[in-house]
């Protein structure tokens, strides 16, 4: 999100990333599952199974590795089946910055301490997007409908009210004049829920993973009006304007993080390190990262728990000023 590490710290991580670690003593040696903790078709499925097909195809993991998709509840459903396995690395899933929001925002009974942080694979923004025929054309027609009549657009997102994707809309609304209490939030399961609620006219506008929703703007189906960046992405985000063009001072982006069951041991943890880390060393990720124009900020294990904690304590204190953090 909005905090990161100092130069220092990310030039080390990237030394780590380049050096391979210490040879772990445990391997698994039965069928692995990695949990996603959404719908198909989402952007923790889109990269669950491209971590699959990557660790399989290069056999940097040997057993058959099967995605399960356990969604419902935000991520929490995902996560509790997870450490149903607690201690056993032959079960690991995949989290999203939707996970913090909920921690904080009090609908989730699952803390940082219930999950085992495995790495970072990499940070991304989200991106608004409406059907091709709307008539809204522009950011800019987004920020005027926003201030204007913002109660009559409706919405789409995955997860819960008070994740990154609503708070990418709460700051653009807020930086319209708009009154947040008249938003119009539709949730969905999944990213891929929400896109084919915009795609059949079901709400008004959608907000996913950029890279989610790029390949129905490419086949014409979406229109894509802004990406939630602190500066306009290149490639194929050329022509869409970032929510600070719009106004916007604070941006938010979304992380992918690997995790583990609660309670594995720093073999196991050690073994999925040197996994991923080989995973994002590939030409397929590589070039998934350029084509989706994301940044390849990949962690170990120690900083990827070191980031959550700074970027729990971030996002707390934006959505308190932004009035989602429930008092008692």
């Amino acid at each position: 999100m909005i905090l990161k590490f100092a130069t220092a710290l990310i030039a080390l991580t990237a030394a780590l990333g380049a050096v391979p670690s210490f040879a772990a003593d445990w391997r698994p040696d039965k069928r692995i599952e990695f949990v996603v903790p959404n719908a198909a078709g989402g952007g923790n499925d889109r990269i669950g199974r491209l971590v699959q097909h990557i660790a399989q195809e290069k056999r940097f993991v040997e057993p058959v590795m099967t995605i399960t998709n356990k969604p419902g509840a935000g991520q929490v459903i995902g996560i509790n089946y997870l450490n149903q396995h607690a201690g056993d690395g032959h079960y690991v899933g995949i989290i999203s910055a939707t996970f913090l929001g909920d921690i904080i925002s009090g609908r989730s009974q699952i803390g940082l301490a219930d999950i085992a942080p495995i790495a970072q694979l990499f940070t991304e923004y989200v991106a608004f997007a409406v059907k091709a025929d709307s008539t809204l054309k522009t950011g800019k027609d987004l920020v005027a409908r926003l201030k204007t009549d913002s109660g009559s657009l409706s919405t789409a997102i995955s997860g819960v009210i008070g994740n990154h994707n609503y708070i990418a809309l709460a700051l653009l609304a807020r930086a319209a004049g708009c009154d947040l209490k008249k938003l119009k939030v539709v949730t969905f399961n999944g990213g891929a829920e929400g896109i084919t609620a915009a795609l059949g006219g079901h709400v008004d506008m959608v907000i996913a993973p950029a890279a989610t929703i790029l390949p129905h703007v490419q086949s014409g189906g979406l229109r894509m009006l802004a990406l939630a960046a602190p500066r306009r992405m290149p490639g194929a985000y050329a022509n869409v304007p970032s929510t600070k063009e719009l106004g916007v001072n604070t941006t938010i982006d979304n992380w992918r993080v690997v995790i583990g069951a609660r309670g594995i041991t720093q073999p196991q943890t050690a073994y999925w390190e040197n996994v991923l880390a080989r995973v994002v060393d590939t030409a397929d990720w590589k070039a998934m990262l350029e084509k989706d124009s994301l940044t390849g900020e990949f962690l170990r294990s120690a900083e990827t728990r070191a980031q959550l904690q700074a970027e729990y304590n971030e996002l707390a204190s934006i959505m308190n000023e932004l009035g989602l953090v429930k008092t008692k």
